[in-house]
């Protein structure tokens, strides 16, 4: 893709971001910090393309008419349609958008003259990205495989938050055996970063979610999304931002949309250096089980400290860990993660 065409692709992005006109200020910020922290390409600007769609200086026609080739397109639809669906449901408001978008470009419901870079219509890739966004909860949770010798780390962040007062259910994980469970999930979570597709970007979201509601339920909380989705805004992960972040990267590497495992060198390992998904999976599954077993008494602000910390942390640990991350990605493809997806 040209540099053109990526910034048409970011901006459309952001237009969908906002287009149910119900983003909170917090996860506004969240999304300014992105593209702040996505701003390394001076070409791109990508700051400068938020404030563009935030004081609307910037129109739905005019970013459409810039993506004209196929490829563009195909991807450029397949974001903004995760995009929509990365806090778990596509509102109203954001089907219109998608609505605008298809007829602006000919799309019919099984994908006009395009299809999409996966071989089947928009329709099926539609309906692929709300299965990975409405994923169970309760099903397993994927995990990768460690050596048998792993020393598997603890972060001593979280050990500041107070000594656990809530009682596990008989027969539930050790201390040992959560850290190892967190671990797995990081590096899974790790792998499917690496993979070029925005299907398995739009995944890493809902099996963090699921993790957290396995953790909960090991001290007997039967959590909903909406009590998960609270405890991620309290640790200040915004899910749209967060795939933003994710799928930004690969755009900017020239990764997304890409076949093969060819990404696994080269630039593929320089993006997964630089990724979120382990650290932030690793974070999230720390916090959360001392915010559990601590029976939901931390503050909102102790939170956030403990996320941030153990994020630094995490990030330190993916790097030791990247042989496993590798590996593990070379054994997954799209079927596969469908698969973990519906609990198979």
């Amino acid at each position: 893709m040209t540099q053109e065409e990526i910034r048409a692709t970011v901006t459309l992005c952001l237009l969908a971001a906002f287009a149910d006109g119900e983003k909170h200020d917090r996860e506004r910020e969240q999304i300014r910090q992105v593209a702040e922290g996505l701003a390394r390409d001076q070409a791109i600007h990508l700051p400068g393309l938020y404030q563009d769609v935030l004081l609307r200086r910037v129109s739905l026609p005019q970013v459409l008419a810039t993506l004209s080739s196929p490829t563009a397109r195909q991807l450029a639809y397949e974001m903004v349609v995760c995009v929509c669906d990365a806090d778990g449901h596509t509102s109203p408001k954001e089907e219109a958008f998608l609505a605008q978008v298809r007829q602006a470009w000919g799309m019919g419901g099984s994908g006009g003259a395009l299809g999409t870079a996966s071989g089947g219509s928009y329709t099926e890739f539609e309906q692929q990205a709300q299965v990975v966004a409405d994923m169970p909860l309760q099903a397993a949770v994927p995990e990768a495989s460690l050596p048998q010798d792993a020393a598997v780390p603890h972060p001593t962040a979280v050990d500041g938050l107070g000594s656990p007062n809530q009682q596990r259910r008989p027969g539930t994980l050790s201390r040992e055996a959560m850290d190892s469970k967190i671990l797995k999930a990081s590096i899974m979570n790790g792998a499917i970063e690496l993979l070029p597709e925005n299907l398995s970007t739009l995944a890493i979201i809902p099996l963090q979610m699921r993790l957290v509601y396995q953790i909960g339920q090991s001290y007997g909380y039967e959590l909903d999304r909406g009590h998960i989705k609270d405890l991620l805004a309290a640790l200040g992960v915004g899910l749209t931002s967060q795939y933003l972040e994710e799928a930004g990267r690969k755009l900017l590497s020239g990764l997304l949309g890409k076949k093969g495992k060819g990404l696994l060198g080269g630039l593929g390992r320089q993006a997964v250096s630089s990724g979120m998904s382990f650290a932030s999976t690793y974070a999230l599954g720390h916090v959360a089980n001392q915010y559990y077993a601590g029976g939901r008494t931390l503050s909102t602000e102790m939170l956030k400290n403990a996320y941030q910390h153990v994020m630094q942390d995490g990030r330190q640990q993916q790097e030791r860990y990247m042989p496993q991350i590798q590996a593990t990605a070379r054994e997954l493809n799209m079927a596969k993660i469908m698969s973990m997806v519906r609990g198979g």
